[in-house]
């Protein structure tokens, strides 16, 4: 089942896409749940379907997935810009209290995926919110500020930076400054993977064992790290997202139980 609404968020519509594997009847068990955080003026779709393949080969193992877009992305209400790192965390924390009480999630397994500056936000949520059990990063981000300064251009002569037509004030540029995602991580308490491409010429790659030996620091939960030769910052290639999904696939299956697993086969 695969269903689009909208959550609230300080008078301003969040939209969303749920997928669920099945139509759960009174007293069957819940499935956990996904929820997918996009990146820097990305939406829930993705670039190159991205977050849509994403959900499509995991609600066949038996997961709930949530995607949402960002306030002023996507079909979200709102100017982008006028965010705050802050922002989309309580954004993201909002989505986590809607998806927590669907009637079919089990609300003690929640999973969140972070792409790109996604991660960062995620890694930041997943500290603070004892509600999240497992945490995963594509390309994440590693220093929102710089990372994010670095592509926007930003040189500190424009209060407002035009970025493939989002206006991206200095307000929410230095807002980055105060968050550390990679400290962040150090205070989670359950199972992490960090994946990135080795190609990724948006983000570097050397985040990706950053967030792994952060996060070994903290000694909890499990902990695991996958480079992907070559593969570029979205993953676009036929191979390279057959690696992403298949690494995550295994991985999830392996920490996140759900109700009746389907049979998990590795594309070739």
């Amino acid at each position: 089942m695969v269903a689009s609404d909208c959550i609230w968020w300080k008078g301003r519509k969040l939209a969303h896409t749920l997928h669920l594997p099945h139509a759960i009847g009174v007293g069957e068990k819940k499935t956990p749940l996904i929820i997918i955080c996009h990146g820097f003026t990305s939406t829930r779709i993705g670039v190159d379907r991205l977050f849509v393949k994403t959900a499509q080969a995991l609600v066949k193992l038996g997961y709930a997935v949530l995607r949402f877009d960002y306030a002023g992305c996507g079909e979200s209400e709102g100017e982008y810009g006028e965010n705050e790192f802050a922002c989309f965390i309580e954004q993201t924390k909002e989505v986590i209290s809607f998806g927590s009480k669907l009637p079919s999630v089990e609300e003690h397994s929640i999973t969140l995926i972070g792409h790109s500056l996604g991660g960062a936000v995620a890694s930041c949520t997943a500290a603070e919110d004892n509600r999240v059990h497992n945490f995963i990063t594509w390309s994440a981000v590693g220093n929102p500020f710089a990372d994010i300064k670095e592509i926007v251009g930003y040189n500190g002569e424009h209060a407002v930076v035009d970025h493939l037509g989002y206006a991206i004030t200095e307000e929410f540029l230095f807002s980055l400054k105060s968050y550390s995602p990679l400290e962040a991580i150090q205070q989670f308490s359950g199972n992490a993977l960090f994946i990135h491409g080795t190609g990724d010429p948006v983000i570097s790659s050397n985040y990706c064992r950053d967030y792994y030996e952060r996060s070994i620091l903290a000694k909890r939960g499990t902990c695991s790290m996958l480079l992907i030769e070559g593969a570029n910052h979205t993953y676009s290639s036929i191979k390279h997202f057959d690696q992403l999904i298949t690494a995550t696939s295994e991985w999830l299956l392996t920490n996140v139980k759900v109700p009746v697993q389907n049979t998990f086969k590795k594309s070739v």
